[in-house]
């Protein structure tokens, strides 16, 4: 389902792609409250050397996606998501953390652009918490 939101025209970057899934998940929670559980892991961006090396101490990872919905369906744990512009690339790291987060039994995505992120999400919350996955 489309609701009309308010989003970033054009986005170009990462960071804007990721804010309008974020809008749109705000705007659409009367029809998927899970919705609400969202939430954006903060590892990347630049940070200077004491405050990289606080975070990694602190458990942050290279890698880990962008987007969690720790919401059980289809067989799944949760969701994660890994957004990149149309023309971003996923880095090994990535790609390692969407393959072992599938194996522990979460549905993990490479969503190129905002309208990747948002369909393969409406997907998810589509499936019965028996579904066989995919």
């Amino acid at each position: 389902m489309k609701t009309k939101v308010t989003l970033l025209k054009n986005p170009q970057t990462e960071a804007q792609h990721q804010s309008n899934v974020v809008k749109w998940s705000m705007a659409v929670r009367d029809v998927y409250p899970e919705l609400a559980l969202l939430l954006h892991i903060p590892n990347g961006g630049s940070r200077d050397p004491v405050e990289g090396r606080h975070l990694k101490n602190a458990g942050v990872k290279s890698g880990v996606p962008d987007l969690f919905l720790p919401v059980a369906r289809g067989g799944f744990h949760g969701l994660w998501l890994e957004l990149k512009t149309p023309q971003g690339r996923e880095s090994g790291n990535q790609a390692w953390w969407r393959e072992r987060l599938t194996r522990e039994g979460y549905c993990a995505f490479l969503c190129r652009g905002w309208e990747s992120a948002v369909d393969t999400v409406e997907w998810y919350l589509g499936l019965r918490e028996n579904d066989g996955g995919i």
